[in-house]
Order: C-alpha cells, then sequence, then structure tokens
C-alpha cells in the first residue's frame, strides 16, 4: 500500500513561513484522507481460504541466520516465541495495521511495536515528520527546540507533569525516576508489584514480568548478574492487595523512597487496578513521604489522552513515558513535580545523562504523534474498537464454552484462558497457557499478528477497521476451536 507524500521541505524564507505552514495543515488533512481510504482497500483482502501450507520459509532461513550472531536470534527475548512454542516470522514491512512478512504474508497487527503504534504502522502525518526532520540532520548532542516543544506538550497534556527529562527508552525512565527518589527522600527502598515490568535496570528484575514472566523467570531475583544487594533495596508486593501494601508500609514506612507501578499493569497481560488500591498507595505515599511513581510507558496517551492517571484520577509525583511519545522510534521520558525534578543535573546533584536523549528524528515523530492525539478524535476511536473486539471475543468463548477472560481498558486487551478473574500475577499465571500457545498458531496462519506471550498485553491502534475487528473474532473462534 503506498501513501501519497508532499516533498521534503528545504530552506524556507522566513517571511514564507506562515504560508507554508497553512499549506502544510492542509495537505496533512488530505493525507490523512487518503491513508484512511487506503486503509479501507486492505479490509477487502480476502484472507486465504486454506492455512494448513502457509509459506514461513524466509522467515525460517533468516532466524537460522540470526541465531549464529544473535543470542537466541533475537535481539528482546519475547520475540523469539518460546513461550509459544514456535519461532518468530521477521518482517518486511507494515503500513496503518498491518505487517508484511519476508513470505509476503499479511497480518493484523496487535503488537503494535509493542504500544508505540497508537495511530497505526507509517501515518502519513509521522512519516512525513521524520522526513522533514532527517534533512537537517539525525543527533546534534546539543539541544534543538523540537525537545523544547516535546516538554512543554508533554506537560500541557499531563497536568502532574511540571517538568520533564528525555532520555532514549522506557527502562531509563524508570530507572533515572527511581534514583532521584532515592535522591530526593534520602531512602533506599522501592516498592514494586509481582508480575510489573518497568524495564530491564537491576532494581526492577524482582518478580518482574513481560519477558521474564514469559521465559519463568520470575522469581526473587530474576535474573543472574544481579546482585543481592540491589535485590533487596525492592520489595514486591501482589498487584491489587492493599492489605500487603499497609502491612509493607506500616514495617518499613520510613525507609521507602518510593512505589513504581503500571497504573494498569500490561506485562502479565493487562490487570486493571482497583478503586481501593490506587486510593491506598496514593494515601500511604502522602502520610509516609515516600513517592508515586507512575509506569505510564504504556498506558500513556493511550488508555486516556492523559494517561491511567487521567482516567483513574489519581496525581502521582512522578510519571515515566516511552512509546507513544516517539511515534516509533527510540524514546523514554521522566516527569513530575517541579521541586523533585530540579534536583536534576545540571541544576542538582542527581546525575542522569544520555548522547541521544531528545534526538530531533524521535523528537518530531512524537511531536507529530501527539498532536494529532490532542484533536481527540484517534482516542475515541480506540476505545470504541477495543469495546468492539472485547465484546466479540467474550462471545466467542461464551458459544464455544471454553473458559476466558478478556480484560481490556481502551487500546489493551488480553485474553485469558481462565475461568477466574484476572486481578494479580498469581491468578494470571494460573492460565492455561498451553492452550493459549495454541491459539496463537493458529491466529498465525490466520493473518492475525497476536502477542507471541500469555503475558503481554495486545495492543489496538486507532486505525484498526470494524472489518479487522470481525476478522480477528473470526481468527479466534476458528483458532480455539481447532486447539480444543
Amino acid at each position: 500500500m503506498s501513501t501519497s507524500k508532499t516533498s521534503p521541505k528545504g530552506q524556507k524564507a522566513v517571511s514564507n513561513i506562515v504560508a507554508d505552514k497553512a499549506a502544510e495543515e492542509k495537505d496533512a488533512d488530505q493525507k490523512d484522507q487518503k491513508h484512511a481510504l487506503d486503509k479501507n482497500s486492505l479490509d477487502q483482502k480476502k484472507v486465504a481460504e486454506s492455512y494448513s501450507h502457509v509459506d514461513h520459509s524466509k522467515s525460517a532461513a533468516l532466524f537460522a541466520r540470526a541465531k549464529e550472531h544473535i543470542p537466541g536470534g533475537v535481539n528482546s527475548p519475547v520475540r523469539s516465541c518460546k513461550a509459544v512454542g514456535g519461532e518468530p516470522v521477521f518482517i518486511h514491512h507494515a503500513d496503518g495495521a498491518y505487517m508484511y512478512d519476508e513470505d509476503e504474508n499479511r497480518y493484523i497487527d496487535y503488537v503494535g511495536s509493542w504500544g508505540a503504534m497508537i495511530l497505526g504502522h507509517r501515518h502519513p502525518r509521522v512519516s512525513q515528520a521524520i522526513e522533514d526532520a532527517v534533512q537537517c540532520g539525525t543527533s546534534y548532542g546539543a539541544p534543538c527546540r523540537a525537545e523544547v516543544e516535546m516538554a512543554e506538550l508533554i506537560c500541557q497534556m499531563v497536568p502532574s507533569v511540571e517538568m520533564v527529562r528525555m532520555v532514549n527508552s522506557g527502562t531509563e525512565a524508570c530507572m533515572s525516576a527511581i534514583r532521584l527518589a532515592r535522591a530526593f527522600t534520602k531512602r533506599n527502598l522501592i516498592v514494586k508489584f509481582d508480575g510489573c515490568y518497568h524495564g530491564h535496570a537491576d532494581a526492577f528484575l524482582v518478580k518482574a514480568g513481560s519477558g521474564l514472566a514469559t521465559l519463568g523467570l520470575n522469581t526473587a531475583a530474576s535474573s543472574p548478574g544481579v546482585p543481592g544487594e540491589f535485590t533487596a533495596m525492592t520489595m514486591s508486593l501482589p498487584y491489587n492487595n492493599v492489605d500487603a501494601l499497609r502491612e509493607a508500609f506500616a514495617k518499613k514506612g520510613d525507609e521507602i523512597a518510593a512505589i513504581i507501578v503500571e497504573p494498569v499493569v500490561g506485562n502479565a497481560g493487562v490487570i486493571v487496578p482497583t478503586e481501593e488500591f490506587l486510593k491506598s498507595m496514593q494515601g500511604l505515599c502522602k502520610d509516609t513521604g515516600a513517592l508515586l511513581i507512575f509506569d505510564e510507558v504504556m498506558t500513556g496517551f493511550r488508555v486516556s489522552l492523559g494517561g491511567a492517571q487521567e482516567k483513574f484520577g489519581v496525581k502521582p509525583d512522578l510519571t515515566c513515558f516511552g512509546k507513544v511519545i516517539g511515534g516509533g522510534l527510540p524514546v523514554g521520558a521522566y516527569g513530575g513535580r517541579k521541586d523533585i525534578m530540579e534536583m536534576i543535573a545540571p541544576l542538582g546533584p542527581v546525575y542522569q545523562a544520555g548522547t541521544l536523549s531528545g534526538n530531533p528524528l524521535a523528537m518530531a515523530a512524537g511531536l507529530a504523534q501527539l498532536r494529532f492525539l490532542r484533536s481527540g478524535k484517534p482516542n475515541k476511536e480506540l476505545a470504541l474498537t477495543t469495546e468492539a473486539l472485547a465484546t466479540g471475543l467474550k462471545e466467542v468463548g461464551a458459544k464455544l464454552n471454553v473458559p476466558l477472560q478478556v480484560v481490556s481498558v481502551p487500546g489493551m486487551l488480553s485474553v485469558f484462558f481462565t475461568s477466574e478473574e484476572v486481578k494479580d500475577f498469581d491468578s494470571a499465571l494460573k492460565c492455561n497457557t498451553e492452550l493459549f500457545g495454541k491459539v496463537w498458531h493458529g491466529l498465525i496462519k490466520r493473518g492475525i499478528y497476536w502477542p507471541p506471550s500469555q503475558f503481554e498485553a495486545a495492543f489496538i491502534s486507532a486505525v484498526h477497521s470494524r472489518h479487522d475487528v470481525q476478522e480477528t473474532i473470526a481468527a479466534f473462534e476458528d483458532s480455539i476451536s481447532e486447539a480444543k
């Protein structure tokens, strides 16, 4: 699928900037319309009548080559598809709600670069912003206008954030946030929750979710190479368990620097917080002087325009961002109260740095994506599409009499094969992962790219169509029937 593009901007005379800007906005609207038409044309593409002979030979050959020089053949563990007993497909290109592998198979994509592609792949505004930015250079190692505009925009969209520092990944953002929290409170203990994943920094690899849960490494210390002295400074508690949280603060409240939490868990599958749990975290932090850190790398600008904190009416002290603010390019950020953020170097003594932090390409892509989200329409579409998919999948479970839980928030969804409510990591671990693996293989051969792990959220984009949803529901029904 191709999308028409304007030629890259060259050097412009100052006197023409206003006129050029108006022309760009008009052209962007035309591109959006063209993108929607092209996407809808793909909706009419018939799914292959026979799925038993789907060709993945080129992907298999690439995976064999990759294993010679890349550990496990992948650069991030979940991509290996080890948990579902398969091999990865290698993607050649993507557009809108679809990805195409090296063997030219088409997939409706529910990974979306693990949440970054909230507007789908190659959105015209995002692509044009990258093309425009690259004409001026790819990295400066010096300040640029786009990072100032990004900081201003994040602070406008997320009221709890008064100052923000750009980094290059969600791991960096969370790692930096807890360093800052420890410095601000002059305490060492960090509270996290079982099944939550805040990146691969040493302090977070304790009963963690995401790839660690997928590979069965969710133990007290989840990775060799992490000194016990580091994990001793992290307390991991059951998610949604108010009693355990209160007990921990009763015993160690004056030693706890911060709580860091996924306000909606995405790294153990989707788990929604209870109102009591959210209020307890906020109240205990306020009473003891600990900081509340929301890891909104997944939920930010997705479950609501202002993130999960807007959706649930909670004001954290610090927030970590990623994914959406880079438009598909490597990015992260952390921000919050001004009195806390002013402790970061060079203004304060807490050191954190990054050569590529705030690089012009990621900032341009992220600005284009966030500015388009501010129109309000994408998030409304996201919520409606997620609800339609969730409703359809629940109906499939009832129709086939299969124990199945569908948990969702706008833009994120998980299917758990269990008859019990999934309210924490322990209940997620009791799901039928064998059945999930069989269903995943059925989905892949039916053209649905679902996360290859029971313990990862599926991501819906604003460009998934109703036809995509219907095709996905039908594929689930056929795959579950086949796997039973």
